[in-house]
């Protein structure tokens, strides 16, 4: 198999003239030229610009146009998209900054409003906490109330 399309040298070896015939070869047949399929002659005729010239086509002209303005709208919508998408992820950014910043100033709120340091922070104006625990008064409402109607 190897050796299937190497060429072998022949010896020739002299053949008498008179066993020499010429040899009729078959007439040779034309090269015809390879036919076009229908899609490609109409791309080609479409990237040429010579289906423009056939009146045919001419009523095609409207869709074409549509096509053309529809593919347009398409572009520039795509062009909107993005950039709406760019703009949600930088408000998505801040939202996260201000989230981060809502829990720092939370957590330093909570710790500024301890008692301790609220303590700490009223004694350099002379104010000192109560060692007697508060006590509760009690009030009737109904002699309250008798109280506050005999006034008027």
């Amino acid at each position: 198999m190897a050796n299937k399309f190497r060429e072998i040298p022949v010896e020739e070896t002299p053949v008498p003239e008179e066993v020499v015939q010429e040899t009729v070869s078959p007439p040779e047949k034309p090269a015809k030229p390879r036919k076009k399929g229908v899609l490609a002659k109409s791309l080609s005729s479409v990237f040429s610009g010579t289906f423009l010239a056939d009146e045919r086509n001419v009523r095609f002209i409207p869709f074409i146009l549509f096509l053309t303005g529809l593919s347009l709208f398409y572009i520039g919508y795509n062009y909107y998209a993005d950039d709406n998408i760019r703009l949600e992820n930088k408000l998505n950014k801040k939202i996260k900054e201000y989230h981060t910043e809502y829990i720092s100033t939370t957590s330093e709120l909570m710790f500024a409003t301890k008692q301790s340091e609220m303590a700490a922070a009223v004694a350099t104006l002379g104010l000192k906490e109560p060692i007697v625990p508060p006590v509760k008064i009690a009030v009737d409402s109904a002699v309250l109330y008798k109280n506050v109607v005999s006034k008027k």
